[in-house]
């Protein structure tokens, strides 16, 4: 069932990533503008928080511009750094202008700094479903990596609307995302915490 199960995802991402990159660069362009106009109400102002923003690959929602503006509005931003595979991430705080160097897969990260524990992870992802789970590259980084995190956090999923399946078939290692933010609709809650 397992090895069904595998072969399942490796599909179906393949699917996904295709749809994603064949979208049309003005309509990434307006859902990422929604996606960032949805997350501000998500991410708490306090202070302490610290919000982890992936580098984009594979024509994933660009958040760039919103890591520039929060950093400079005062928010602490993050950078996963993949260190090695079957590992948890780690994460180094960023700054516009902030040297980079290239860790896994060639994805940018900064290069000084200090590691920091994230309060709000921006994932990204290639499918979900209406339960919050997510399907991943199948690394299985971010799942190992919220399981790591012993401290109260919230993780949202990034992506599109092309990104939406039935069911991912969750497997015991995955973990729901609290949100799934997309730009074509309002953000989906986790069914837990609807309560």
């Amino acid at each position: 069932m397992e090895v069904e199960a595998e072969r399942w995802r490796r599909t179906e991402r393949e699917r996904l990533i295709a749809a994603r990159m064949a979208l049309a660069i003005e309509c990434r362009a307006a859902q990422t503008l929604i996606i960032t106009q949805q997350l501000d109400p998500l991410i708490p102002a306090a202070g302490g928080t610290i919000v982890s923003v992936y580098w984009p690959i594979r024509a994933e929602p660009d958040l760039r511009h919103w890591m520039r503006t929060a950093c400079e509005g005062g928010m602490r931003i993050a950078l996963p750094v993949a260190v090695a595979l079957r590992q948890p991430l780690k994460f180094r705080e960023w700054r516009p202008g902030a040297p980079l160097a290239h860790g896994l897969w060639n994805i940018p990260y900064p290069a000084e700094g200090a590691d920091v524990t994230p309060t709000v992870l921006l994932v990204p992802l290639v499918g979900f479903d209406t339960e919050c789970y997510r399907l991943g590259y199948g690394g299985g980084f971010f799942d190992r990596t919220l399981a790591a995190i012993d401290t109260p956090r919230l993780a949202i999923g990034v992506g599109y609307s092309v990104a939406s399946i039935p069911t991912i078939h969750p497997q015991p290692h995955d973990i729901p995302m609290d949100w799934i933010v997309t730009g074509a609709s309002a953000p989906l809650k986790r069914a837990a915490l609807q309560t």
